[in-house]
């Protein structure tokens, strides 16, 4: 069962508005599939039998901070339980797939700013700095929020040089889970699932890099996520036996 830690949860989740309005029929499935989405997370959640795995020189504890924070939109479902109450300042998008995702996390304690790297990513961008420098951790999907699939994009980096806060990335496998025909194979773990969440190792981005640096930073962070995303699903069978044992409940 995931990691016992104390938390710090008196970050205010603030509702996000986006710069749209939507129809009647639209929010009334917006708020039928947050709810549903917020008990399918509330009961599979506390069933998971979850390890936490780390590389070396990987972040030490799951809830340390600050740290610019990346994963594959694919994971967002069992990540959203395993780090809940923590805090997290999150990217979410204005598209209506990112409104209802947005507002879910919010349920468990994250806290949405929003953008994306297609539309306000500089205010997105600005909001994230901002709470990185109050020693929050914010967290990226990488490939959301619409692709490409297992694709990193640059704002990691950037933020990263800017605030001198390390990179950190992680993958969630799931040996048992539904996995969505969608373009991010978004997956929702069965009842039970054995669950492998494994972190990278640590990437100090100096402030002083240039354009070209930036570029091979970002290819750094790509490889870290294919590596423990590779990891991750080689041993997740293998959740529950000594080498990967189960975390305690919290």
């Amino acid at each position: 069962m995931p990691e016992a830690s104390t938390r710090d949860t008196t970050a205010p989740a603030q509702p996000a508005t986006g710069p749209r309005r939507f129809t009647l029929r639209q929010r009334i499935v917006l708020r039928i599939i947050i709810w549903a989405g917020y008990w399918v997370i509330r009961l599979i959640g506390p069933t998971l039998r979850v390890c936490i795995s780390y590389e070396e020189g990987a972040q030490e504890t799951l809830d340390q901070r600050p740290l610019v924070v990346s994963f594959w939109h694919s994971c967002m479902i069992p990540a959203t339980y395993i780090c809940r109450d923590m805090g997290v300042r999150v990217m979410s998008s204005y598209s209506y797939d990112g409104e209802y995702m947005g507002r879910i996390i919010r349920k468990f304690g994250f806290v949405a700013v929003k953008g994306s790297s297609s539309r306000n990513a500089v205010r997105a961008l600005l909001g994230l700095r901002r709470a990185l420098t109050e020693g929050w951790t914010v967290a990226f999907t990488l490939d959301g929020p619409r692709g490409p699939r297992h694709k990193v994009k640059p704002g990691p980096v950037a933020l990263g040089r800017s605030t001198g806060v390390p990179l950190s990335m992680f993958h969630v496998a799931v040996d048992r889970a539904w996995v969505l025909n969608s373009w991010d194979r978004m997956m929702i773990p069965m009842p039970f699932s054995r669950v492998l969440l494994r972190f990278g190792k640590l990437i100090h981005v100096p402030a002083h890099v240039t354009d070209e640096d930036v570029e091979r930073y970002t290819a750094e962070l790509q490889a870290s996520l294919d590596r423990v995303c590779e990891f991750a699903e080689a041993n997740v069978n293998r959740v529950g036996t000594s080498q990967f044992p189960y975390q305690k409940s919290r």
